[in-house]
């Protein structure tokens, strides 16, 4: 099994109040991507590809190893996916794809292994996921608490998410120009396809404001 990974990294520094691509914020001293792309590799995926903002691929170059492949990455994370997916030569060796995001840089090797092995064993779509242990409630429009669903069938869904590649393919295809969906998973089942689950890590947690670049700050630190 050969398998590629599309590492989403064409987001904004905003939310961290960051002035430059959140993919490029340090940790440690180190770019997010780079410990993402780090990771992946370390899992067993075979070739990167990194979706990038159109004018920072000097910037993504610089901090990447030479044979990682960069790619022109869209407005939303969504056209992002797309363009790594049309990079893909129709006669390349992979046929499985890894989608990460560069926001996720200390997913451990083994998760990446486990989604791995998942495909290996026949499964055409699988997400890394972790238990809600909090309690969830669904509220109105004014606000108010309207349900409370039982969280021992709910699950907090990670990266990376792998698929058989044509599965992958297909069901991009089908999509409306304009569709955005929150993760890759949510794609393949809007296409009817089945989505198994593999165990997730904590430390696989996003990295979306300036608390969260902190918290990895000091699991690094240990």
């Amino acid at each position: 099994m050969h398998a590629v990974a599309i590492v989403a990294a064409a987001g904004s520094g905003s939310r961290l109040g960051a002035d430059l691509p959140k993919a490029l914020v340090p940790l440690a001293g180190r770019p997010l991507v780079a410990w993402a792309v780090e990771g992946l590799l370390a899992g067993g995926v075979a070739e990167v590809l990194v979706t990038v903002p159109q004018d920072q691929r000097a910037a993504f170059a610089a901090v990447l190893p030479p044979e990682v492949r960069l790619v022109g990455g869209g407005v939303t994370r969504t056209a992002s996916v797309r363009a790594g997916l049309a990079a893909l030569p129709a006669d390349a060796d992979a046929d499985v794809v890894l989608v990460h995001d560069a926001a996720r840089p200390l997913t451990p090797p083994d998760v990446v292994a486990r989604v791995l092995a998942a495909l290996a064993g026949g499964a055409a779509a699988v997400v890394p996921v972790l238990p809600v242990v909090d309690t969830t409630v669904l509220v109105d429009d004014a606000g108010r608490v309207a349900d409370a669903p039982p969280r021992e069938r709910l699950r907090r869904v990670q990266t990376p998410q792998g698929f058989d590649r044509s599965v992958l393919a297909d069901a991009y295809a089908a999509l409306a120009e304009d569709a955005e969906f929150t993760d890759d998973a949510a794609v393949v089942r809007a296409a009817g396809v089945p989505v198994a689950t593999v165990a997730g890590d904590e430390r696989a947690a996003k990295i979306t404001v300036a608390h969260d670049l902190a918290v990895a700050e000091g699991q690094v630190a240990r």
